[in-house]
């Protein structure tokens, strides 16, 4: 998959799930059995499958942003 790729499939998630994502992420850590089938359930809508090509994209933006292809965001504060 292409970053192109993984852009556009990034975008079919709304900022609900992604939030649900992120917390389920925090919640089911690596040594979690199943862990996958309940981050999916977390997150409601969203097959195994699709829970794990998104964490994917996730590491792939963070070695984006860590190796300084992407600037960090700029918050306000």
């Amino acid at each position: 998959m292409s970053s192109n790729s993984l852009s556009s499939y990034s975008s079919n998630w709304t900022a609900k799930q992604n939030k649900l994502f992120e917390t389920a992420l925090a919640v089911y850590d690596e040594g979690t059995p199943d862990r996958w089938m309940k981050i999916a359930k977390a997150v409601g809508g969203k097959s195994v499958e699709e829970v794990k090509k998104h964490y994917l994209v996730l590491i792939e933006d963070l070695r984006h942003i860590e190796s300084g292809y992407i600037p960090s965001p700029n918050y306000r504060r």
